[in-house]
């Protein structure tokens, strides 16, 4: 994938996505806001948080179209909220770590300066994530659209019995099986959900996307990798009352026999922010141990 250079030199708008109840995270916001103030820029809270001291809220769309950088104080859940309050947007993040994993986040907190200084200096990387569309449709009608950056999961939720479901690439059907649930994670989100059930590590710049089934009543099921240009589609039988449709960790809506979820890529690229000595292989090695021996 091609990757482009930060400007912010015609946008001094900025806006905070931090962690919630967390008070470590909100100092830091605070000190940020200071900061970035007397270098000239304007530092607005991202909607659905509660407002920090010297910034302006952002309460309607308009304004958040206006927004240039988005910076995420915490670890990758709040990552993740801060794309979803994007809705689509292609405004760029950059993450601080204030969690345990930080795999989105991976800047240091006590690097924070240095990172946002070499940001505003135009001397990091955009690099480009792509994500997720699902669409639910019943009845050849349109009730649902959303977007994730790491996965959408179709799961048994709160019943007792597994998901009979049948899964297709176009028009080809390519297996009928029962599950506690299916993963389709992007290769940003391979190394989530879809790693601890078993599933392959992909390159966040491969063009795929892999499914992947949770505890399957089959000797046989294995993670599924398809191209991303290729539609999807799951479809539970009535032997499946309803499930549940959850986007990046956040439960969305319940889907029944009378459902067909439909996964493609999103027409939106995410941008993260990264230092163009980013090594995505140390990351691995860092954060996951990957390689280690036992």
């Amino acid at each position: 994938m091609a990757q482009q250079k930060l400007l912010l030199k015609d946008n001094k708008n900025i806006a905070l996505v931090y962690r919630l109840q967390t008070a470590e995270a909100v100092s830091l916001a605070k000190k940020i806001t200071t900061w970035l103030k007397a270098k000239g820029y304007e530092v607005f809270t991202a909607p659905q948080q509660t407002l920090i001291p010297g910034t302006k809220a952002i309460k309607t769309k308009t304004s958040l179209d206006k927004t240039g950088l988005v910076i995420a104080l915490g670890g990758d859940g709040t990552y993740l909220r801060a794309v979803r309050i994007l809705e689509g947007r292609q405004i760029p993040i950059v993450g601080i770590n204030m969690g345990s994993l930080g795999f989105l986040t991976g800047n240091r907190a006590e690097d924070t300066f240095k990172v946002l200084e070499e940001t505003l200096d135009n001397k990091m990387d955009l690099r480009p994530r792509s994500m997720i569309h699902v669409m639910i449709r019943r009845k050849n009608k349109v009730r649902a659209e959303f977007h994730a950056l790491n996965d959408v999961v179709i799961e048994r939720g709160l019943g007792s019995h597994l998901i009979s479901t049948e899964i297709y690439s176009e028009k080809f059907l390519v297996s009928e099986l029962k599950a506690d649930g299916f993963i389709i994670a992007s290769p940003t989100g391979s190394t989530a959900y879809n790693l601890a059930a078993g599933g392959p590590i992909l390159h966040p710049e491969a063009k795929v996307f892999v499914v992947t089934p949770v505890a399957p009543h089959s000797l046989t099921s294995r993670p599924l990798i398809l191209p991303d240009d290729l539609h999807m589609s799951f479809k539970m039988d009535r032997r499946t009352q309803k499930a549940q449709l959850i986007v990046d960790g956040q439960n969305e809506t319940e889907v029944t026999p009378d459902d067909e979820v439909i996964i493609k890529r999103s027409g939106f690229d995410h941008w993260v922010v990264r230092a163009p000595k980013h090594n995505y292989f140390h990351l691995l090695r860092e954060k996951l141990k990957f390689g280690d021996r036992a």
